[in-house]
């Protein structure tokens, strides 16, 4: 099941006023990722699904190593991946993995919001290849998209790869549903409402 989609940007500020002239919305800020120098806004996609703004965080010290999210190889805003919640974080692993699949040990993380409540989850490593979804598992923690963020519904979700059908076998592997069509090269292309393209 769909979780989230990740807006990945070198220009966090900027990004997100463009966003707010072309859907009408402004996101809701979500918090700081400290130690990894990151920081994102968040918009409702219907559901309990949300889209996630994330860029760089000025009033944080540089990562030691690069920034989640292909960050600083971004020339500009982009679609980098998507986030699926398996009802069973590690039997999904499991599965993939006996598919020939390794997402990765699931890791514990962590956030405080804008009000200063923790938000703690546990998450598998994102991929370089944004048909590749990461899996999370929110625990006990009140899912982002319960905690009334302004809101534009998702209305298509599709993939581009050059090999669609390798695509599709990792995605069963993991559990997850696409529609995914040949392209030059693997891509995301969101459609929400008002019909604005994220891609």
């Amino acid at each position: 099941m769909l979780d989230h989609l990740v807006y990945a940007t070198p220009d966090l500020g900027g990004t997100v006023a463009a966003l707010e002239r072309r859907l009408g919305v402004r996101p809701a800020e979500g918090g700081r990722h400290l130690g990894l120098g990151t920081r994102n806004y968040l918009l409702g996609l219907g559901g309990r699904r949300y889209l996630e703004i994330v860029g760089p965080d000025p009033e944080q010290p540089g990562p030691d190593g690069p920034r989640w999210f292909l960050i600083d190889e971004l020339a500009g805003p982009r679609l980098v991946s998507w986030c699926v919640r398996p009802a069973d974080l590690d039997a999904t692993v499991a599965e993939a993995r006996r598919q020939g699949h390794d997402p990765g040990e699931p890791r514990a993380m962590s956030r405080r919001t804008t009000d200063g409540d923790l938000l703690e989850w546990r998450l598998t490593m994102p991929s370089r290849d944004p048909l590749t979804p990461f899996l999370i598992d929110w625990g006990t923690t009140v899912h982002p998209a319960d905690r009334g963020l302004p809101e534009v519904p998702l209305r298509s979700l599709r993939g581009r790869h050059p090999e669609p059908g390798r695509a599709r076998a990792l995605l069963r592997a993991l559990g997850a549903e696409l529609e995914v069509e040949r392209g030059d090269a693997p891509a995301l292309v969101a459609r929400l409402a008002g019909d604005v393209v994220l891609s």
